[in-house]
């Protein structure tokens, strides 16, 4: 039995440390490319028609904020037409007609564009969108984004550069990252994707994604790549696979950002890492086949394979955390001593990991000696978050279907604000708490164990495992309880 258990955790962390290492290729093409600076565009010798599409579902509390920075963008009006793709079925209707009837008395080309049903979600709503729009170019700014005034400027001119640009992705910044200890980590983890990521695959010549928002593109390009598609929860990731594999650029610019809300309560996390997660496994199922098949570098499909299967790790990260205390008592019987140095060899890829973030942090704070302080919250907090996000990695590969879920937003940017008194706030507690409770409690006697039998080199990651799953499974009850109390009390 205890062999089983040594095996079955050795390829477990095996696993891991192959997606881990992954950072160390990041971090290497990092620094090699740091210093080259991406030449900068032209300005616009002329003005092209563009389409902003603002796709909204029951946002009443953050759409007016969208539309008026949509409608502040430097931009000729009549060059600039705004859709706001309204699936809403709240009161959020009424307020977008409002304020769509405002912009277009003061000249705009503003339009509430009404469905009948919400077939295909957001993708069904940016593919109905896009049949009547008149630009030749299409930004997309997500509720919770404010876009800012010369996004369009910076952006549009890249595509005169080369004819066969598609897609221009602008850096997300956070409105509200100080808000709390969960936004702050949430931060941390978007930084390492967009300062580090993004940016590398972009100069290497790896595949990037359009990040469903903040950001343009050629509406040629969307149609060429068979437009919108509803077969995934994450219609950006699929689009961006399909048009580049037909030959398509995209652009990433790390120093244009365009300011969002990061959720500022736990269950609307959730759902939205899950639908994350989900989405990009199947976007692998659907994708890896024709990277595979088609005629691009090797270098490249290796790199899109871990691109689009890199959420795998969630389930092998709970099945550690599950290994990590029968093994504080293989240990401690030190019979299996061989393999215990074998295994020291897998703190590697927790420093790749460390170092990933503490480039990105560097990239773009001033105080980010003090940020990365938060690295060993936000590993705890990705363990924690492991049991919601495998169950998402799972319904992905075994098709199972299931509705998109938006990720409800309050307008939340300073310490001051609270989302407790807010509708659209989940009161719904998911079964996976009760695992995650489970888990916290189970991983405890890790800690303990650990501590009693002097098994000091096991402590610090059995009390990451606790303190995630104690975290995450105590803040989904809390704000869930915060939730029903104020609904009760209204």
């Amino acid at each position: 039995m205890e062999e089983i258990i040594l095996f079955t955790y050795i390829a477990a962390l095996t696993i891991l440390f192959v997606f881990g290492s992954h950072g160390f290729i990041m971090i290497y093409y990092y620094l090699k490319f740091r210093t080259r600076k991406q030449p900068s565009a032209k300005t616009l010798d002329s003005y092209p028609v563009v389409t902003v599409q603002l796709p909204v579902f029951n946002e009443v509390y953050v759409v007016g904020r969208l539309i008026d920075a949509a409608c502040a963008m430097i931009y000729p009006k009549d060059k600039l037409e705004i859709q706001v793709l309204d699936d809403s079925t709240d009161e959020t209707v009424d307020l977008v007609g409002q304020y769509v009837d405002r912009y277009r008395k003061l000249g705009f080309d503003i339009k509430q564009v009404r469905r009948s049903n919400r077939q295909g979600f957001k993708a069904g709503a940016l593919k109905a969108g896009l049949d009547n729009a008149r630009g030749d170019y299409v930004a997309i700014f997500d509720a919770d984004f404010v876009p800012r005034q010369d996004f369009l400027l910076k952006t549009l001119p890249y595509f005169f550069t080369d004819p066969r640009i598609g897609m221009v992705q602008t850096r997300w910044e956070h409105i509200n990252s100080d808000y709390s200890l969960l936004t702050r980590t949430q931060a941390m983890a978007l930084d390492g994707h967009f300062v580090i990521e993004q940016a590398v695959r972009n100069k290497v010549g790896f595949f990037i994604n359009f990040n469903g928002t903040a950001g343009i593109w050629k509406k040629e390009c969307i149609l060429d790549a068979g437009n919108w598609q509803t077969d995934t929860l994450t219609e950006d990731l699929d689009l961006s696979y399909r048009a580049q594999l037909r030959g398509w650029k995209f652009k990433y610019l790390n120093d244009v950002t365009s300011p969002a809300e990061l959720p500022s309560e736990i269950n609307a996390l959730k759902s939205q890492q899950f639908r994350w997660t989900k989405g990009a496994i199947e976007t692998a199922r659907k994708m890896l086949p024709s990277v595979w098949r088609s005629l691009l570098p090797l270098k490249i499909k290796i790199h899109a394979t871990f691109h689009l299967t890199n959420n795998l790790v969630f389930p092998f990260i709970v099945l550690a955390g599950i290994l990590n205390v029968p093994l504080v008592f293989i240990k401690h019987a030190g019979a299996h001593d061989a393999y215990f140095a074998f295994m020291s060899v897998f703190v590697f890829a927790f420093i790749g990991s460390f170092l990933f973030y503490l480039f990105s942090q560097k990239d773009v704070y001033a105080d980010w000696r003090k940020r990365i302080f938060l690295f060993p919250v936000f590993m705890a907090g990705s363990m924690g978050f492991a049991v919601n996000n495998s169950r998402a990695v799972l319904e992905g590969l075994f098709k199972r279907k299931s509705e998109f879920v938006r990720t409800p937003k309050y307008s939340i940017q300073s310490k001051k604000d609270s989302w407790r008194d807010k509708s659209y706030v989940p009161i719904k507690i998911s079964a996976t708490v009760v695992l995650e409770i489970v888990l916290a409690l189970y991983c405890l006697i890790g800690v303990v164990a650990s501590v009693y039998f002097l098994e000091i080199a096991a402590v610090p990651f059995q009390l990451m495992f606790f303190l995630g799953f104690a975290f995450v499974s105590v803040l989904s009850l809390k704000h869930a309880f915060l939730a029903r109390r104020q609904g009760a009390g209204q």
